[in-house]
């Protein structure tokens, strides 16, 4: 049980925990301060990491145009982020009109439409279908970079790489949310009819706040997929879910909250993963199989959500006053 509980602080600083925190600082932008139902953050993410790879598979500008390693890093992320802008814009222009329920249906359904459409045969060609893409045909860039550069061991290079994104979105919010910009997406949340009756072009202000959301989101796919391959399936509406429980468990209208939310939800899952098979091992579920039992997990962590929200809605750091319109 102690190696599981060793195990389990590792993944504090991990890269997974850092894509969850960033993922769900870009979902605080949209709930938090912008008061946007999106629960479909896994296709922005999903856009972001397949935009990443395929440029980098697919194009490969190192070997075919002489690119750097750096530069052409660079461009991979910037495809995926120009990506996720073109999803924010699409998906924002026919529904940013639309209030509560109604925008959190179209969320969904959009990122499964995204997910999807990676995983269909026809375009096996490009996204790699079902099969998605595999690390060793993404990751040549990010590994010539540290080579280059620092010649960290490959997962220490990860983490520097991780955190340092998140600190960037962590700088980034807090200053955004104290400028003029930020005051009136607060109070697009509290009241958007307000807002307008004062000019305030409410719809342009939405708009702009699903954009750097989703674009924080889809750089949160990127760093996800940094220590695994590129699967579809991955990107399924659970990972939006763990997200929401994220922002929730740290508080959804802070800066700092959501990542310690996402470092919190990381460590938990994978603690409690941990004890659910030390156990399994021990025979304590009798003939349920390993994958079986593992799935109990989801269940601690959504009865733990359940309990977070009756008894603390506004998460570990949050403020009550500052989530008025929620409670």
């Amino acid at each position: 049980m102690l190696d599981v509980l060793l195990g389990s602080l590792g993944e504090l600083i991990s890269p997974s925990s850092a894509a969850y925190a960033l993922a769900a600082i870009g979902l605080g932008i949209h709930f938090g301060y912008s008061g946007l139902l999106n629960f479909g953050q896994a296709g922005f993410m999903a856009i972001g990491a397949y935009g990443f790879a395929v440029f980098t598979s697919l194009v490969d500008p190192t070997a075919t145009w002489g690119w750097p390693p750096l530069l052409s890093l660079l461009a991979a992320t910037l495809v995926g982020v120009a990506a996720s802008v073109v999803f924010a814009l699409i998906l924002g222009i026919p529904t940013l009109r639309l209030r509560g329920d109604y925008l959190a249906i179209v969320t969904i359904a959009a990122a499964e439409i995204v997910r999807y459409v990676a995983r269909t045969q026809d375009l096996t060609d490009v996204t790699g279908g079902s099969q998605g893409i595999r690390g060793n045909q993404f990751k040549g860039d990010i590994q010539a970079v540290n080579d280059g550069f620092l010649d960290l061991p490959t997962g220490t290079w990860y983490t520097v790489v991780s955190w340092a994104l998140v600190v960037v979105a962590i700088v980034v919010v807090w200053g955004i949310m104290r400028s003029p910009w930020g005051r009136v997406v607060k109070g697009i949340r509290e009241d958007e009819d307000a807002v307008r009756s004062l000019g305030k072009n409410v719809y342009a202000y939405k708009m702009q706040a699903l954009v750097l959301g989703g674009v924080m989101g889809a750089v949160a796919g990127i760093l996800l997929v940094f220590p695994r391959s590129v699967q579809a399936d991955g990107f399924a509406t659970i990972l939006t879910f763990n997200v929401w429980t994220a922002l929730l468990l740290g508080g959804a209208a802070t800066v700092l909250g959501p990542v310690l939310g996402g470092v919190l939800f990381w460590f938990l899952l994978s603690f409690v993963r941990g004890v659910i098979g030390e156990l399994h091992t021990l025979g304590v579920f009798g003939s349920t199989t390993a994958t079986q039992a593992g799935q109990l997990a989801f269940v601690f962590v959504g009865l733990a959500l359940i309990a977070l929200v009756v008894f603390r809605p506004q998460g570990v750091m949050g403020n009550k006053k500052e989530l008025s319109f929620n409670v």
